[in-house]
């Protein structure tokens, strides 16, 4: 994600880090050079776009405009659903941290709480597809069997385990456990909430009109703009390509906000923030470091 000041003149002009110029430039670089080819045809032959009318293109372009805006609105949905998804993630092992004050046994209670934090480096590892048990098992009292489909989710079986043999033997009470399991319950919807985002793309056919029709407009706009334009009509065709290529590219980074693009969600420092709230409530006085902005790039 990016974190910088908001940019002044010049840095809107010259700023990359984070933006999608890099991404799309070839595209809007060929199409530019499609119209200068066809406002120097037009110079020679002028003939050719005499009958050539931009009403159309004036129409194609307000309903592309909507429709990719409908698209974009969609992907930052799933953008900001997903940070939603991870900040009550952060909640609720603030609140198992807060509950499990009670517990008199330290051991007991530093084994919940690593292991809380071996379920967000999972999570994390998870929508990643990355390795999940190699980054939480020096959190966890006891490796998941060989084999575990799901390893966030063992995880947390596990706490249900170890938080209902604490109720069991007395050493919390039966309310207090129940807001133990209900933390844990929404931890789990937490994990079901960031998989369906990860695992359901936008509709394949609507993405791939929008990209469709976003290629053909740039591409047949210069015949438009040839004849009343002329020798600007390269340059207004790479503003409008910046803008609908752009759009598009934005959207198809949103759309999954867990990897690794500039503009995806800190992950990884939401889970250290995790990480060093358990540390501090085992007793650890020398805590990792907060994750800073890397070229204004936070993870």
């Amino acid at each position: 994600m990016i974190v910088r000041a908001q940019p002044n003149l010049i840095g809107v002009l010259i700023s990359l880090k984070g933006s999608v110029a890099r991404r799309i430039a070839l595209r809007s670089l060929l199409v530019t050079l499609l119209a200068s080819a066809i406002v120097l045809i037009e110079t020679l032959h002028p003939a050719y776009f005499s009958k050539v009318n931009a009403t159309p293109f004036t129409l194609l372009g307000l309903s592309l405009s909507i429709f990719m805006s409908f698209r974009n609105n969609a992907c930052y949905d799933r953008w900001y659903e997903g940070r939603k998804a991870l900040g009550a993630m952060v909640m609720d092992i603030r609140a198992m941290i807060r509950e499990t004050q009670v517990i008199e046994d330290a051991h007991q209670r530093s084994a919940i709480l690593r292991n809380l934090c071996g379920f967000a480096h999972a999570l994390n590892a998870r929508l990643r597809h990355e390795d999940e048990s190699g980054v939480a098992e020096i959190w966890l009292d006891r490796l998941p069997s060989p084999g575990t489909p799901n390893i966030p989710e063992s995880i947390l079986s596990r706490v249900t385990q170890q938080c209902s043999a604490l109720a069991a033997s007395g050493a919390i009470s039966e309310w207090r456990y129940q807001l133990m399991a209900g933390h844990l319950s929404n931890l789990t919807r937490t994990q079901t909430m960031c998989e369906r985002i990860k695992n359901t793309p936008l509709p394949f056919p609507y993405t791939l009109l929008l990209h469709r029709t976003s290629y053909m407009f740039c591409i047949l706009l210069p015949f438009a703009m040839a004849e009343p334009l002329g020798w600007l009509t390269p340059l207004f065709t790479a503003i409008v390509s910046y803008t609908f290529f752009g759009l598009d590219a934005i959207g198809d980074e949103l759309e999954d906000p867990f990897g690794y693009d500039e503009n995806d969600l800190p992950t990884d420092a939401i889970v250290r923030t995790v990480e060093r709230e358990v540390l501090h409530a085992n007793g650890a006085t020398e805590l990792p470091a907060v994750l800073q902005p890397i070229d204004f790039i936070l993870n």
